[in-house]
């Protein structure tokens, strides 16, 4: 098993690719070289970058060969330090990342499973057609972008042993139109179909709503945020840490965390958006004002729990379990 060093694993950078423009892969190994931790598919790490720098990536091997961990980093333009830190990683770099969780992961009740995937987000979509591959499962993978040249896993995919389920379209060779939704959800049985997709936000709402119009109950469709816009900033309010047993006032250009961290009490964070579900917190008393899209909307509803990067208070006081 690989070395441990306070609930983390530390692994080596054993190569790293230029994909397409600004994508890296990079495949990590057990200095030592054992196997790495079984994972499932759709299934992320941390990626620890020094300096409380924690930032989250898809592994995008075939979750049958544990020899390896395989990421895909874009490096993004507003960057707040994250990719620019994972760009910066060189062959017999030394890291330290957390075992795999998985937030994303295939129905076991699907008869078909169809994953769209649009630009960085085609990475845990790979790993999962690689699973339905190994298992005999019907699926098809569709990766969009736009152009080729610029996409990344492009060669990986139509070399897979999955090509045969792989769709290709880039809005480049197409004269600039976008895969058209309705009339691929128009052939798919909506009964049996489980929907899979992930990418920038506004492609994700346009599937998630062809998917919808299509019939697809909630439950058949599955998405994964890895970054979106979030206003954190609003009102002021107070809050009890019942634990600690501290009381503060959150500033409007505060967050949570922020203000938590100011009297000494430290969460632990990662994507800072509300997408991954680390800062998730339970709230004794109170209404948050939920911004993430990390809780479902029944869960949001239940307001017993909430994400302390970027959700507020809509009532004066919150009473959190921390």
């Amino acid at each position: 098993m690989s070395e441990v060093m306070s609930d983390l694993l530390k692994v080596v950078v054993r190569r790293r690719e230029q994909h397409g423009e600004a994508v890296i892969a990079l495949e990590l190994v057990d200095p030592n070289g054992q196997p790495l931790p079984a994972f499932e598919a759709g299934a992320h790490i941390d990626l620890h970058l020094g300096e409380g720098l924690v930032r989250q990536y898809s592994l995008c091997g075939d979750p049958a060969d544990t020899s390896a961990y395989r990421l895909g980093v874009l490096r993004d333009p507003q960057s707040r330090g994250g990719s620019v830190a994972a760009h910066a990683l060189q062959e017999s770099s030394e890291v330290q990342i957390s075992t795999p969780r998985n937030l994303f992961p295939l129905a076991s009740n699907a008869g078909h499973s169809l994953l769209i995937g649009a630009g960085i987000g085609i990475t845990p979509m790979i790993a999962m057609a690689y699973a339905l591959h190994r298992a005999g499962q019907s699926f098809e993978l569709y990766y969009c972008g736009r152009s080729r040249q610029s996409s990344a896993f492009v060669e990986d995919l139509l070399h897979s042993p999955f090509a045969a389920q792989v769709r290709l379209h880039f809005t480049a060779e197409h004269g600039g139109a976008r895969l058209d939704l309705p009339q691929l959800l128009a052939g798919v049985a909506a009964e049996r179909t489980h929907l899979y997709v992930c990418g920038p936000v506004s492609f994700m709402d346009a599937v998630i709503s062809a998917g919808q119009q299509r019939g697809l109950a909630d439950s058949q469709i599955h998405r994964e945020f890895f970054q979106v816009e979030v206003d954190s900033h609003g009102d002021s309010f107070e809050v009890v840490a019942e634990r600690s047993g501290k009381t503060l006032t959150v500033a409007g250009d505060q967050t949570i965390v922020e203000a938590l961290a100011e009297v000494g009490i430290r969460v632990k964070v990662s994507c800072e958006q509300g997408v991954c579900g680390s800062c998730l917190c339970d709230v004794l008393e109170g209404e948050p004002d939920h911004r993430d899209v990390y809780l479902t909307d029944d869960e949001k509803a239940d307001n017993d729990q909430m994400t302390l990067c970027c959700s507020r208070a809509r009532s004066p006081r919150l009473v959190l379990d921390i």
